[in-house]
């Protein structure tokens, strides 16, 4: 695992130590930042992402290298994430780290401008997790949600689905919050 563009371009990341965690492979995580660049035309340096099922942190510390201001982590284990996190030790004051389950997303107070979720695949989690972070995503918010291809995702009324894409054994819908 890599960081694959920005400041960070080729900086090394620690694999996942858990089987449970399935980082985003670095093809999907290119695509995704092009169509975040091409949807945030305004750029990202003024923007805060919110990585839920954050796992190794790799698509945060992402978002970081190519420019966006602040990153929140969310994971229930944050094990893996914490030592990639380490490895930024001059982005420490941009990076915010919190261990919680999908329940208590609701509890989070800052506002996102951009949501990643990358949910355990078809355990139903996505929808409930969409719920909870409702209130932390700005209006407007661009949201990209990791599923497996064949998994079946209902939007929650608050959103709204912009595009849908697959790469490999993923799926990802990309809305924004109304």
């Amino acid at each position: 695992m890599r960081i694959i563009g920005g400041k960070y371009r080729g900086k090394k990341l620690i694999s996942p130590s858990s089987e449970n965690v399935r980082p985003t492979s670095d093809k999907a995580r290119e695509a995704l930042f092009n169509i975040l660049r091409s949807r945030l035309s305004g750029g990202f340096a003024q923007l805060k992402l919110v990585d839920i099922f954050a796992g190794s942190g790799a698509f945060a510390l992402e978002a970081l290298s190519q420019g966006f201001a602040k990153v929140a982590m969310v994971d229930i284990d944050t094990k893996d994430l914490l030592k990639n996190v380490a490895l930024f030790d001059n982005e420490k004051n941009n990076i915010k780290i919190v261990k919680c389950d999908v329940n208590r997303l609701s509890e989070m107070t800052e506002q996102y401008d951009v949501l990643f979720m990358d949910a355990p695949y078809n355990k139903g989690l996505s929808e409930v997790a969409l719920e909870k972070i409702a209130t932390s995503l700005k209006k407007g918010a661009l949201c990209i949600i990791e599923l497996e291809k064949n998994e079946i995702c209902n939007l929650p009324n608050s959103y709204r689905l912009l595009d849908e894409r697959r790469y490999g054994i993923a799926k990802f819908l990309i809305a924004e919050v109304i």
